[in-house]
C-alpha cells in the first residue's frame, strides 16, 4: 500500500536474511509509534520483548516465545464492543505487533498505518488515500534512517 516504502525496501534488500536486524528494528519503530492503540497488556509486553531482543537483553529462545505469543494474541483479539468500532484500531495494532516480531516489516508497517488512520478518523478515513500520507512519509523516513545507520542486531 505504501509504494515509496516498498520501493525503498526493495532498494536496500530488506527481505534478505542478513537484514533481519533491520526488519526487526523497523517493525519495532512502527509498533512503538502505535503502542498507545494497544489494549492488551500481553501485546504491549511483546513490544517490550522485541525492544529487549534488539538491545541484546534476551536470548533467541525467549524472543521466539514472544513471536508465537504475539501471533496468538493478534488472532484472538476480540475486536470492538463499542458502537463506533474504535477497537478496530487495536486489532490492526495487534497485527502490526505480530508482524513486527515475526520479521514481516512491511506488513507491520501496513497494519500500523491502518491502525493510526482508523484511530484518527474511523472507517471513513481509511477510505481516503491522503489520510495515510503522514504515516507513510514517517515510515519511509524511519526505514531510510535505519538503512543509513546499517542497523543490525545487538547480539
Amino acid at each position: 500500500m505504501n509504494a515509496a516504502l516498498e520501493n525503498l525496501a526493495a532498494e536496500i534488500k530488506l527481505t534478505n536474511p542478513e537484514n533481519e536486524g533491520m526488519r526487526l528494528a523497523f517493525g519495532h519503530a512502527c509498533v512503538v509509534r502505535i503502542r498507545h492503540l494497544l489494549e492488551e497488556a500481553e501485546v504491549i509486553e511483546c513490544v517490550e520483548l522485541l525492544g529487549r531482543y534488539l538491545r541484546g537483553e534476551i536470548d533467541r529462545g525467549a524472543f521466539e516465545n514472544a513471536q508465537r505469543d504475539a501471533e496468538r494474541l493478534a488472532n484472538q483479539h476480540r475486536g470492538s464492543k463499542s458502537i463506533d468500532g474504535c477497537g478496530h484500531a487495536a486489532v490492526s495494532a495487534s497485527y502490526a505487533v505480530a508482524n513486527a516480531l515475526n520479521g514481516k516489516a512491511l506488513q507491520a508497517a501496513s497494519y500500523a498505518a491502518y491502525a493510526t488512520v482508523y484511530a484518527d478518523g474511523g472507517s471513513f478515513a481509511v477510505a481516503q488515500r491522503e489520510a495515510f500520507e503522514p504515516e507513510f512519509s514517517w515510515q519511509v523516513n524511519a526505514l531510510r534512517a535505519l538503512a543509513i545507520e546499517g542497523h543490525s542486531l545487538a547480539q
